[in-house]
């Protein structure tokens, strides 16, 4: 039974409302000692996600950790999108073997990851994120970017940080965010703001059960589809719930309600696909590469056999766990906006799109989408025989970050909108207006602009002056 969340009228479109920010009429939030998001019920109905009654407000004292990858961009025109994800991942990995595997509230976002880390988790969170970033510069040749943001502050700029848990089975739950903060909290990280320092090179975090041995999956039912949500400035909150909520039932019509892997899961290979990344995310042999590739080989060897022949090793079962990994899949989320990757057929996302269209030109929400042939599926799982273990999927072409990169590129066009070309720096004007060859550097400049702002209330020519610097 699904939660009876109001569908919206059809209107015809018009501008966005100028109305006062809203912020979301959460409970007032308890004592930092007196929350634990362990206790919190989880939903089992994704439309409840987009209920404010199913979230509780998160204390003062406690804190957001968040990442991504720099020029994420670039690394997919590089064909590097596998490694982008895995390094997402593994911010997720290390935290949680950093805080001895509690069940944290986390949101995996394709290339970098949110986490909400407890009063006296923020010592050993800030170590884990310092080797994080470290060894994803020196193994994977990536620039990882933290930041530790307090939630007092999130809340003294307006903004609130409220989560739920969902449980897509009865093994694992995810969480979910509303209020704002979270959206805040990637702002600061991108000026630089509450910066997590690499720690020294050669650190290696902790990135136990952090795994990429599965093939891509191809689509099924035509092609995959990320999608990126997002609530429009100043839009009515139900309205824009009610919209988003239309475009997760249209999702449901497609089989299995979208879910983008297939009943007997992804396929194995080996070698896995994964394996370079999962050599350079070992550490215990950390002296010699050849002996972590050997140590690897020999390992994913085995687990490839168990697989293949469906075998029972104490208290693992193959087959189980197959079945567990499709049922624990993150496909669809809700981080202070819907992101959800689909296996639907072209009509469908062609209706998809045009619900959300119709959403965008009535003010109600901002949205991204990115059409792919295959999704990528990375893995967590510390031990191999209890069923808690994490999947993140994302679309093989840039997934969530080609689809992050539409909405901002929108976002910074609204904000130079109506000023003359001539004032601003090419690199921000619309991809539309470049020529072909330099409309994905482009797409990233424009991602960058509208990620400096607060909001798009803020002044278009303060931004674009700071731009051109």
């Amino acid at each position: 039974m699904e939660t009876a969340i109001p569908t919206t009228p059809r209107a015809a479109p018009q501008s966005a409302p100028q109305v006062a920010p809203q912020i979301a009429p959460f409970a007032a939030p308890l004592a930092a000692e007196g929350f634990r998001y362990a206790d919190l019920a989880p939903a089992t109905d994704f439309l409840s996600v987009l209920d404010e009654a199913q979230y509780r407000p998160v204390p003062d004292g406690w804190w957001v950790a968040v990442t991504d990858v720099v020029d994420s961009t670039g690394a997919i025109a590089a064909g590097r999108y596998r490694a982008v994800n895995f390094t997402g991942a593994a911010v997720i990995a290390a935290l949680r073997n950093a805080l001895e595997r509690r069940e944290l509230p986390f949101v995996f976002g394709g290339d970098g990851a949110s986490v909400l880390v407890a009063p006296d988790e923020e010592e050993a969170a800030r170590a884990a994120l310092a080797a994080t970033v470290a060894w994803a510069r020196d193994a994977m040749g990536l620039s990882l970017r933290a930041a530790l943001v307090p939630v007092s502050e999130i809340r003294a700029a307006g903004h609130a940080v409220a989560v739920a848990r969902y449980a897509p089975s009865p093994d694992v739950a995810y969480a979910m965010f509303m209020g704002g903060g979270l959206a805040y909290a990637e702002r600061a990280l991108k000026r630089g703001l509450h910066a997590v320092a690499p720690a020294p090179a050669g650190t290696q975090p902790d990135l136990t059960g952090l795994t990429c041995r599965f093939e891509p999956t191809r689509a099924r039912h035509g092609l995959i589809l990320s999608v990126l949500v997002v609530a429009a400035e100043g839009a009515d909150r139900a309205a824009a719930r009610a919209a988003i909520a239309d475009v997760v039932r249209l999702a449901g019509e497609a089989p299995a309600r979208g879910h983008p892997l297939p009943p007997g899961g992804p396929r194995l290979r080996w070698p896995p696909p994964g394996l370079a990344h999962e050599v350079r995310a070992r550490g215990p042999l950390k002296g010699s590469l050849a002996l972590r590739r050997l140590h690897v080989l020999g390992a994913t060897l085995v687990g490839h056999l168990i697989f293949r022949l469906g075998l029972r090793v104490g208290g693992f079962s193959a087959p189980r766990y197959i079945g567990e990994l499709v049922a624990n899949t993150d496909f669809r989320k809700y981080d202070d906006g819907l992101r959800m990757t689909l296996d639907c057929s072209p009509a469908l996302a062609a209706r998809i799109e045009a619900r959300l269209e119709e959403a965008e030109a009535a003010g109600l929400v901002r949205f991204g989408l990115h059409r792919q042939g295959a999704a990528l599926t990375t893995c967590i799982t510390p031990v191999a025989a209890l069923r808690d273990h994490v999947h993140f999927v994302d679309g093989e072409d840039g997934g969530y970050a080609r689809a992050a990169q539409m909405l901002k590129a929108k976002s910074a066009a609204r904000i130079v909108e109506g000023l003359p070309p001539e004032v601003l720096p090419p690199e921000v004007l619309p991809p539309e207006v470049l020529p072909s060859k330099e409309a994905l550097k482009a797409g990233e400049a424009a991602s960058n602009l509208a990620d400096g702002a607060p909001t798009e209330a803020e002044s278009a020519k303060v931004m674009a002056r700071g731009a051109a610097v």
